[in-house]
């Protein structure tokens, strides 16, 4: 079996920042693997080790800057990594998720894997749809939100469970190949080991571009603008006593009744 597994460096951003036009002021910009991607990643490996996957390879769409973050992938276990960027991307403000799932079905179809997992968002822009796109592009079955995978694929399927509202899940069955998008807490992803990091600089990381992909420049247009960026007011409604426990339990005990908390 051979497994693709979507990943992207996000922003991380300080507690403190500026907002500049539509974006963030760069200096109060970092940069890390996608929580979600890494548990994407982690389930891949885990699959390897028990001899189900014969092949993890990960994808994404990055420019060159981007390497180091992605090769914690490499470093974490997966084989080799495909990384698309070119020129029309680099003056592309907002890649929507139509023209990620345009470069994504591409790289799908070269690599033909069985499985493809992806992060349920991104903790940046959180969309949380590409993975559906991807698979509703590809005609492949898919599950969305997944916690739970049972690792013995018999008659090439895979066993899910799917978090639902309510602490509610769904256990269901779907036929591969198939597409995943991989909630946290579905595993615990390792910490990269000194050996796996130096291993991770000799992995292949093959740059591909649009044309090499097959893909129109166009794709990438995107039918979604970003017009603004603000941070939103917060409201609090919060009564604070100062005083001995004693002191303050009374008022304490006062306001619960006005709420109807307390009798």
């Amino acid at each position: 079996m051979k497994i693709l597994v979507t990943v992207k460096e996000v922003s991380t951003v300080e507690d403190e920042f500026e907002i500049e036009g539509t974006s963030i002021a760069e200096q109060y910009l970092g940069a890390d693997l996608n929580e979600w991607d890494d548990y994407a990643v982690e389930e891949a490996v885990q699959l390897q080790e028990a001899g189900i996957a014969d092949e993890v390879v990960t994808v994404t769409i990055g420019p060159e800057d981007c390497e180091q973050t992605i090769r914690q992938a490499l470093a974490k276990g997966a084989d080799r990594a495909v990384r698309v960027w070119d020129d029309s991307l680099e003056g592309v403000d907002l890649l929507d998720v139509g023209a990620k799932t345009e470069i994504l079905r591409a790289v799908v179809e070269a690599e033909d894997p069985d499985l493809v997992l992806t992060g349920v968002q991104s903790g940046d822009d959180s969309w949380g749809a590409t993975g559906v796109s991807l698979a509703e592009e590809l005609g492949f079955e898919w599950a969305a939100v997944v916690n739970h995978l049972e690792h013995d694929f018999e008659d090439d399927r895979a066993a899910v469970r799917r978090e639902l509202e309510g602490g509610v899940e769904e256990l269901t069955e779907i036929e591969l190949p198939a597409a995943l998008t991989i909630q946290t807490g579905i595993n615990e992803p390792r910490y990269a080991s000194l050996r796996g990091i130096r291993q991770a600089q000799r992995k292949e990381l093959d740059v591909q571009t649009l044309a090499d992909l097959g893909v129109d420049e166009s794709a990438i247009e995107g039918d979604v603008t970003l017009t603004d960026m603000y941070e939103p007011e917060s409201e609090s409604d919060v009564t604070v006593w100062e005083g001995s426990a004693e002191e303050t339990a009374a008022e304490l005990g006062e306001l619960l009744r006005e709420k109807g908390v307390a009798p």
